[in-house]
């Protein structure tokens, strides 16, 4: 199977929200999705994503990043979703992913790449600490809403 592995540009916004909205159903978390069409092209300069594409062109992954800064450590980079679709997976394709990703914390000079995963998700949890992550379950999120406000 040949994966590209590419910078999403807006023309691929409608396939990724599409796969946003997938993977908030495997998360059971289609509650807490927000982000519209419109608002992923008003606010394109924060949207810094891969895509996974197949031979036939079609998005099958994506992740989406931000590069941010923790007191303890510095310049980091966030990972905020890394998801495949469940046929293409197994394929390398998240490792590829991750691969980019990683590759653009080292260009950008990032001292760390921090990502969540869900307690419930063992085969993720299995795949990042394959690929050497530290999986840490002391810290709970936080989240306020400012749209909703």
């Amino acid at each position: 199977m040949d994966i590209k592995i590419e910078k999403a540009q807006p023309k691929d916004f409608k396939s990724i929200h599409a796969l946003i909205r997938e993977f908030s159903e495997f998360q059971n978390t289609q509650h807490r999705v927000s982000i519209t069409l419109d608002l992923m092209a008003e606010q394109e300069d924060y949207f810094n994503c891969y895509i996974a594409r197949d031979e036939s062109k079609e998005i099958v992954g994506y992740t989406n990043y931000s590069i941010i800064y923790y007191s303890w450590v510095g310049k980091s980079l966030y990972l905020d979703d890394i998801y495949v679709r469940p046929s293409f997976r197994s394929k390398g394709i998240g490792k590829k992913l991750m691969n980019k990703v990683f590759d653009k914390a080292k260009r950008e000079k990032c001292n760390r790449v921090r990502w969540q995963v869900s307690k419930w998700n063992s085969s993720a949890i299995k795949f990042y600490k394959k690929i050497g992550a530290i999986v840490d379950d002391a810290e709970l999120n936080c989240d306020l809403l400012l749209a909703d406000k």
